[in-house]
Formats: C-alpha cells, structure tokens, sequence
C-alpha cells in the first residue's frame, strides 16, 4: 500500500488542515510513492526539506503562512486532485562550511547563505571564485549567495537578479556596498566555489546564515551548490516554482 505523509507546523491553521487531509486521504488513495505533505510556510518547508536531505521523498508544500514561495494554495475542494497531478520540480542547495576561530561548521542552504556584519561596524571582506578574486576588499553590510530559487527572496529585496531556476547559476549580491558603491555583484556558475574571507575579523566580525542556521564570528565561508542533493518539490499545474519566479520578475532582466 503507498502511504502518504502529512507533516504540519504547530499553528492552529496548520492543525487544521491535517485533521482535515487525515479524513479524506484515508478514503482517497493518491497514486504517488514516498509523498510527504508539508502544511505551514516556506521557513518551516526550509526544514523540513533539511531534515529530509536523504531520503527521495516528493514533498508537497501547503501554505498556512503569509507568503508561502515554496508552497502550494489549500483547496479542499481540488486537493486530491492536486495532489495526484501536480508537477514535480528537483532544486539543489547550497552548500556552507564555515571554518571560526576554534571550529569548522557545515550547514545546507536552499535559498541563501547570507554574510552579515556581527557589530555597529560594517564588514571587510574578500569574495573569490575558486583562486580569482571577485572582488579583492567589500566594505558593506555583507553579501548574499543565492540559488535560484532563493533569486527573489532576500536576494530580491537588495536588488539582486532574478535567476531561471534551469539557469544552473548562482547570484552573488552585496547587501548596501559601501566601498566600492558601484559592484553590483556577480552571477556565477552553479559549479563555482565561492569562498568569503574576513579580512578584519577583530575590529569587523561578521556572521555566516544558510537559510536560517547563524554561525557566528566567521573567519572564512565556502560555498558551494551540492547537486548530490536534490529535493523534490511538486507543484499544482498552474503556480509551479518556475511560473512564481517569472511573475517576480516583473521589468527585472532574466539571466
């Protein structure tokens, strides 16, 4: 028999439509091998996914938060029906190893590692693409390393570009550039290995984020994307991850 999953956050909408999917799949059996309903919004999706990262489920997202990106509208009318037809879209993360004064610390990032200033002093920071510099001293606040599916979340909001999500790129977004107040950023590779080096790590100490996961006083940062990994996100047919990334785009320029 194929079983179906159902996991929710805590909230009271979330609970309730549980209690509601556990009454109706019992006498409706969704054709799909290793389904997991997700109810709740894309931070808590983000870990579940993480909690996930080996096992080839098919994760499907029902939003009961504010904006909900990764997830899918609840229709109790259409739900099995959904459920059954929706599309499935694989996404790679991020991959963060952050090396501090005692510690070296790896975490998965689906839609962004972000670097930010720890203190009232801005960061100074180095960014390399392997052995070539990006950028050799970036006074800001700090910088974004964003896949496309992150492209128009925090990445949007410091004027990042919006990525195709079959781009097989990255986008490298400094949050308020102080100097040099021109470098707009980078789009790299999906094959690139960003390293973030702290070049004033006493006086500007700065922290390292994916997703949600903070590792403070971070001395250096690797990033990669970890394409071993792939999550399995299905949509219903007309509010797939792709269509969401082209209505975010707007009069944004499309790489």
């Amino acid at each position: 028999m194929i079983k179906t999953t159902i996991i929710s956050d805590k909230n009271t909408k979330s609970i309730k439509i549980k209690n509601f999917l556990l009454r109706i799949i019992e006498d409706n059996l969704i054709k799909r091998q290793n389904l997991v309903i997700v109810i709740g919004g894309d931070g808590f999706m983000l870990q579940v996914l993480k909690r996930n990262k080996k096992k080839s489920n098919l994760f499907y997202g029902i939003n009961s938060g504010n904006y909900g990106f990764l997830m899918n509208k609840f229709s109790k009318k259409n739900i099995i029906k959904n459920l059954s037809n929706a599309k499935m879209t694989s996404i790679s993360p991020l991959e963060m190893r952050v090396v501090t004064k005692n510690k070296i610390k790896k975490s998965l990032a689906i839609n962004e590692v972000s670097i930010l200033r720890q203190s009232r002093q801005a960061a100074s920071i180095s960014i390399k693409n392997g052995s070539k510099y990006l950028i050799k001293k970036l006074i800001s606040d700090g910088v974004l390393v964003s896949t496309p599916a992150g492209s128009t979340a925090y990445n949007l909001s410091v004027s990042g570009p919006i990525l195709n999500l079959n781009s097989k790129k990255i986008s490298i977004a400094p949050i308020s550039a102080f100097r040099p107040r021109r470098w707009k950023g980078k789009i790299a590779s999906d094959r690139s290995k960003i390293i973030i080096k702290n070049l004033n790590p006493v006086k500007r100490p700065i922290s390292a984020v994916a997703d949600n996961i903070e590792i403070r006083n971070a001395k250096t940062i690797y990033v990669k994307v970890n394409n071993k990994i792939k999550f399995n996100l299905l949509y219903d047919k007309n509010t797939s991850l792709q269509k969401k990334i082209k209505l975010e785009q707007l009069r944004k320029e499309t790489f």
